[in-house]
């Protein structure tokens, strides 16, 4: 494959995103944006400390937040290391809401690529309807571009019929044209989403990552008409954060991304922010 990174003009990134934010959101008013806000969470625990009863504890949580009025949705997902799966698929049969699991030496990506599909092969055969890994960032740092794209095709591979979310990490690409080559990289090797962060670093994510990550996923989609998804994550614990990213969601690739089908927020504490902005 013939990859290139192309300079981007990241002041008039920072001059979009300001017209994004002081446009809003043309279609929906501002409860109809913290509904949507809620349903797009993968509410997540990823700590050395998780036991099965704080998996039970998250799912429990997960799966209420409709019995607080009729117009107040659930989650998206729930998000767990690998051992949580199966835990989470029990806790949540019949109520709609997927179990994402992190798989792939999350969160370094330091592992050898049968050692990684293989933790993605347990995740989903222990009931994980969605996997989100990580790319090798050492690897895309010393330009080794087409091992990214066939980790990635590979792991897309061991999914089975579970979706695949590739996380960037982008606070490790250095720049914002590394950002955009590691998106179309990720999207040509199969991802269903593309993500920003794992959390677990600073910076996470940022409107300027999320942004170019949209013009390529909107740039496939006028070639292509296929559509990808796009998941922010890490330090987005406020709901006018959230309402920032989904202004820009919208003012990029408009109302068909809209809905957590196609977008999602990867999450801690949003969710009961969201719902007490609903009560």
């Amino acid at each position: 494959m013939n990859w290139k990174l192309e300079p981007l003009n990241e002041q008039t990134i920072a001059n979009r995103i300001i017209e994004y934010k002081k446009n809003g959101s043309k279609l929906l008013n501002e409860r109809q944006i913290v509904q949507t806000i809620l349903s797009c969470i993968d509410l997540t625990t990823l700590e050395g400390s998780d036991t099965d009863e704080k998996a039970k504890d998250l799912c429990k949580s997960a799966r209420s937040f409709k019995k607080n009025g009729t117009d107040i949705p659930n989650v998206a997902a729930v998000c767990f290391y690998p051992p949580f799966a199966a835990i989470a698929k029990a806790q949540l049969k019949g109520y709609g809401i997927n179990v994402a699991c992190v798989a792939g030496a999350f969160p370094s990506g330091q592992s050898p690529l049968e050692v990684r599909i293989a933790e993605v092969k347990y995740a989903v055969e222990q009931g994980a309807d969605e996997i989100d890994m990580v790319i090798s960032r050492g690897r895309f740092l010393q330009y080794d571009y087409d091992y990214i794209y066939k980790e990635v095709k590979e792991i897309k591979e061991a999914c089975g019929k579970a979706h695949l979310k590739v996380i960037l990490e982008t606070g490790e690409l250095q720049d914002l044209n590394k950002v955009r080559l590691a998106s179309e990289i990720a999207i040509a090797a199969g991802a269903n989403f593309i993500k920003t962060s794992t959390g677990k670093m600073q910076p996470a994510a940022t409107l300027e990552a999320f942004t170019v990550m949209l013009d390529v996923i909107k740039a496939h989609y006028d070639k292509t008409g296929i559509m990808i998804g796009i998941k922010p994550a890490g330090g987005i614990s406020e709901v006018d954060v959230a309402m920032d990213y989904l202004y820009v969601l919208e003012n990029v690739l408009g109302e068909k991304w809209m809905n957590n089908t196609w977008f999602r927020i990867g999450a801690s504490r949003l969710a009961n922010k969201a719902l007490m902005k609903l009560m």
